[in-house]
């Protein structure tokens, strides 16, 4: 079998947003929990978005964590671990023509770090 043959039962769209929520999982559980500093940020941002970079179909992926959080949450050690509620995720998904943007906030509402399809 190719890989085709794999996703024949599924719209563009449907495999667009397959892979935009594994990718995003994937980003989620790889990454929270990583040492983080005011000094790391732009590098640790940087890190996340090309790893992801490299599963199939993601064509663009933008990270900002949340500095005032790091910031607030730094031990005397100068660090803390990132949490979910730290990460800001655009990620945006393409199989043929079709585009999927796949996003991750924080929604202070349900205290939740929310993964959804924005577009």
């Amino acid at each position: 079998m190719n890989e085709e043959d794999y996703f024949k039962n599924l719209t563009d769209r449907e495999r667009a947003i397959f892979e935009g929520g594994i990718s995003m999982g994937s980003l989620f559980h790889q990454f929270v929990g990583t040492p983080v500093s005011l000094n790391t940020v732009s590098s640790l941002e940087t890190a996340i978005s090309e790893s992801i970079l490299l599963q199939p179909a993601i064509v663009d992926v933008d990270v900002k964590l949340d500095c005032k959080l790091i910031e607030k949450n730094s031990r005397s050690m100068g660090y803390t671990s990132l949490t979910g509620d730290m990460l800001q995720v655009r990620l945006t998904t393409k199989i043929n023509e079709k585009l999927i943007v796949t996003c991750i906030s924080y929604d202070e509402n349900l205290h939740y770090p929310m993964m959804y399809i924005e577009d």
